[in-house]
């Protein structure tokens, strides 16, 4: 089974149909005991945290796939940039094949090297961004090479040896916690009563709860991939368009699409997907939409007909009020 199957199968099982994944629960039982016992180990101090000398976000979620780490993480970067602090940002850089980590990042770095998300977050911000799969390596290294006061983890909640100060969960509001069934036969990877234990909860969309800061991410333009050329989505109304996307829950992609009144046909792909040309071997020259994550990868082919869609987050104030409080907190604690 490929890595595109799998992840529609997963998807299928996780979202609609509860029976496969009865079935799977003896394995799933056996997931969370381990997940629950290496956690243990960590609090009664048998495998150790690192404490930092900066306070640490960690931006992450208690599922599998999309839920909008990402535009959290780079709306957080710029709310601090813009408070007086000096950010930095860890990642695990996945889908990068680097023979060493951790490893710095640049606007140029390539996609097969760092991973895609860091690149879209150093292109947004103009922080310092190191990735690795050791956060802690990673963290050291952006406090060796730089000035940073704080860091964000994208992503990173399972990831215990970095003890952090804040720590942040993404909802995606559409789908929640699916089946409600840790891996393999739900979308969990941690019990849903793990988000009692946080300081934020943030939901993606529609059906905030209460307790959660609701979050829209939206998108009004397109960029030309080849030519940096700009256009309103208005554009792309009267015409068909291909989109792409090769994201943890592509729909939420299709969905805005959908709501700006465009025509297009669906090509869902599995998250991080590396995506090469043929993917793109269509029967027509018709516009390509995609997403900024994708259009990383997808420079070095770009047509002239490929557009990205850059998408930003929206919170209410509350949140960055009471982030900022909370920093102060452990800073003067």
């Amino acid at each position: 089974m490929n890595k595109e199957t799998l992840h529609k199968w997963s998807n299928f099982i996780w979202y609609q149909d509860n029976f496969i994944g009865l079935c799977l629960l003896p394995f799933s039982m056996i997931f969370h005991d381990i997940v629950r016992f290496r956690r243990y180990l960590y609090h009664i101090g048998i495998l150790k945290k690192h404490k930092l000398s900066v306070p640490v976000i960690i931006v992450g979620n208690i599922t599998v796939g999309g839920t909008g780490k990402t535009p959290l993480t780079i709306y957080i970067v710029e709310q601090l940039k813009r408070l007086g602090y000096k950010p930095g940002v860890i990642a695990r850089g996945y889908g990068g094949e680097s023979e060493q980590w951790p490893k710095m990042v640049s606007s140029d770095s390539q996609p097969a090297i760092v991973g895609d998300e860091p690149l879209v977050i150093i292109r947004h911000c103009e922080v310092p961004i190191a990735v690795g799969p050791d956060r802690v390596t990673s963290a050291k290294l952006l406090l060796d090479k730089t000035d940073c006061n704080v860091i964000i983890s994208d992503d990173g909640l399972q990831h215990y040896s970095l003890d952090r100060d804040v720590e942040i969960i993404v909802i995606d509001g559409k789908r929640r916690f699916g089946n409600g069934y840790s891996l393999p036969s739900g979308p969990l990877r941690e019990a849903i009563s793990r988000i009692r234990e946080v300081d934020f909860l943030v939901c993606n969309g529609e059906n905030a709860e209460e307790g959660e800061y609701p979050m829209n991410v939206q998108g009004s333009k397109a960029i030309n991939l080849l030519t940096g050329e700009q256009q309103s989505l208005d554009y792309f109304k009267n015409k068909t368009c291909h989109a792409v996307a090769g994201i943890g829950n592509p729909e939420r992609f299709f969905s805005l699409l959908d709501n700006a009144g465009i025509s297009f046909l669906r090509h869902p792909f599995s998250d991080h997907h590396d995506f090469v040309q043929e993917d793109f071997t269509f029967d027509d020259s018709n516009e390509v939409l995609m997403t900024e994550k994708d259009a990383v990868k997808c420079t070095a082919f770009a047509q002239i007909n490929y557009w990205f869609i850059p998408v930003t987050a929206s919170i209410p104030e509350a949140f960055t009020e009471n982030l900022v409080k909370k920093l102060k907190e452990k800073e003067h604690g």
